[in-house]
């Protein structure tokens, strides 16, 4: 890599991303698709094989995550020529892109926008791996994807994108007051007092939009084929929740849901942001599968002025009463090492823009 703007701390921005393609530390099996790289990630590829494993796992210091399949696998899973990814179940993938990263740099994935918002819970793993979706500074190696579909049945091939890398040089995290200090040039949320505190708090709407609340995922129903944008009806998989005055919502152990939240947020172009996937003290219930907003999201000058926060949301294991405008989660900012020569929304492919309440892009 050459140039000053790739030796800064922060996260890389598309150019970088190509950047360390043509340096050979990203080695992708087959060149990129035209819109695989995003503002501030990179779409992860699936690769030809998978395999149904007994159960989840880490491969832990000194094994890979090979290894760690033969004594798990119970049968191979060809993704040349397609495959259902069953309900309930855990699949490891091969990835196309394998890395070989510099020192001072490393990388953390994330299930894409439409792969949470279709209830499919997939993290990335390397070899020597202690986390899930973290790969170390350094690492040399391959990518490896768990798939495990918690509500509806996917059709998936070599080469569909579930999950999407960031790579990220330094601490580029925001602190609470660097927050308050960046809402206050930029508003990041429409709230009119926002907490800062490890994050700016997110709230869930349920007033309404347009007479709806959200929806539920209805059980039993046929596939998604991953790779098929539109071409589902919403009504075979989804129960539209009505708005109906109270302002409450109870959350159903075990179901699926998608909410919005009451606050448009954005990121300014020189930032990126990522959603707290996970906070005990609100509540046991996870309201986030895709977490990366790239630079530009809900950004009026990308077009997305007004743009909600969708919530993946899942309880789990009591019922949840949830009230409008209950704080729910909490994004966190980092700073970009450059600003992205295209923003999130400025182009073709920006499905999410300006979103209100969305379901993925999958439904008709």
């Amino acid at each position: 890599m050459t140039g000053n703007a790739a030796a800064q701390d922060g996260i890389l921005s598309a150019r970088g991303i190509a950047a360390l393609t043509e340096a050979g530390a990203i080695k992708p099996e087959r060149p990129y698709a035209a819109d695989q790289i995003q503002p501030a990630s990179l779409d992860l590829r699936l690769g030809a094989r998978a395999y149904r494993v007994r159960t989840s796992f880490l491969p832990g210091r000194g094994r890979t995550v090979d290894t760690c399949v033969d004594g798990l696998a119970l049968h191979p899973v060809d993704l040349t020529v397609g495959a259902v990814l069953e309900t309930g179940c855990v699949y490891i993938a091969e990835v196309q892109e394998h890395l070989a990263l510099p020192a001072d740099l490393c990388a953390s994935a994330n299930p894409k926008s439409s792969t949470g918002r279709i209830d499919v819970f997939t993290r990335v793993i390397t070899d020597r791996a202690a986390a899930f979706d973290q790969v170390e500074a350094g690492y040399h190696g391959p990518l490896y994807a768990e798939i495990s579909p918690r509500t509806f049945p996917v059709l998936v091939r070599t080469g569909t994108r579930l999950s999407q890398i960031r790579f990220r040089r330094g601490e580029p995290r925001l602190n609470d007051t660097e927050l308050a200090a960046l809402h206050a040039r930029s508003p990041l949320v429409s709230a009119a007092s926002p907490s800062f505190t490890g994050g700016v708090a997110v709230s869930v709407d349920l007033a309404g939009f347009d007479g709806l609340i959200g929806y539920r995922a209805k059980r039993h129903t046929g596939l998604i084929h991953v790779d098929k944008p539109g071409a589902h009806k919403t009504a075979d998989f989804w129960e539209p929740l009505a708005a109906d005055g109270s302002g409450t919502l109870i959350l159903d152990p075990g179901q699926f849901y998608i909410l919005a939240s009451k606050e448009s947020v954005q990121v300014p172009p020189d930032h990126a942001a990522e959603m707290v996937p996970f906070d005990p003290l609100v509540g046991e219930f996870r309201v986030h599968y895709a977490g990366f907003f790239d630079p530009g999201f809900g950004y009026a000058g990308a077009g997305g002025a007004g743009a909600r926060a969708v919530l993946e949301v899942r309880s789990r294991d009591v019922p949840f009463l949830l009230e409008d405008g209950q704080i729910v989660g909490r994004l966190v900012y980092e700073r970009m090492a450059e600003v992205p020569e295209a923003l999130y929304g400025a182009g073709a492919g920006s499905n999410y823009q300006a979103q209100g309440l969305k379901l993925s892009k999958h439904f008709s």
